[in-house]
């Protein structure tokens, strides 16, 4: 069997990135139930330096900054609406899945671990839609540009068809079956009786 190159799938494109959590001081009448929240700081490109675990980056007065690294935003041709959803909006941006530890295994107590990164509108959509945590920040240009040219390679905008009024549909019956509409009276007094 031949091992030739050009048999094989192009590899999918992909953006190795990190993301940052931040933990910060909740103010207003909240605070007194909820002194902290966990918020979505920002997704960055992944370096080597980062190293593979999650690690605190700063903390201060009990604010914090956590770093998660090794994740891949990629692309699927079958997803391009979704990534066309994004990029024609005002504010193109990351969306990140999250999830808190139930259990305290990076900290002293539990801390927001991101699942999944993406560029899609629509994957966004199916996560909240599942009651999951998203989050958005702000996409870079040269990421914005990515992915639009990408959208552009691959969406293909389905022609809008017209829909017939529903006043022009044959009526059915619960079966399914075409029903007759009359306006004869078929029984009672004054159904033919003279």
């Amino acid at each position: 069997m031949s091992t030739d190159a050009s048999l094989s799938p192009a590899p999918r494109p992909a953006l190795d990135v990190a993301v940052i959590m931040r933990r910060e001081r909740v103010h207003g009448p909240s605070a007194h139930w909820q002194p902290w929240r966990w918020i979505l700081d920002s997704v960055v490109p992944d370096e080597p330096a980062f190293g593979t675990v999650p690690r605190l980056l700063h903390e201060h007065d009990g604010a914090q900054r956590w770093l998660h690294p090794g994740f891949k935003a990629e692309l699927f041709r079958d997803d391009a609406e979704g990534y066309h959803l994004n990029v024609t909006t005002p504010a193109p941006c990351w969306f990140v899945l999250w999830r808190m530890e139930e259990e305290p295994q990076l900290a002293e107590e539990p801390i927001p671990v991101p699942v999944v990164v993406s560029l899609s509108y629509n994957e966004a959509g199916r996560w909240l839609d599942a009651q999951e945590t998203v989050e958005q920040v702000p996409a870079p240009p040269e990421v914005v540009e990515w992915v639009r040219a990408f959208a552009a390679e691959h969406y293909v905008i389905e022609p809008k068809r017209r829909k017939r009024p529903e006043s022009f549909r044959p009526l059915t019956d619960r079966f399914g079956n075409v029903a007759s509409v009359s306006t004869e009276k078929k029984r009672g007094r004054g159904a033919g009786d003279v």
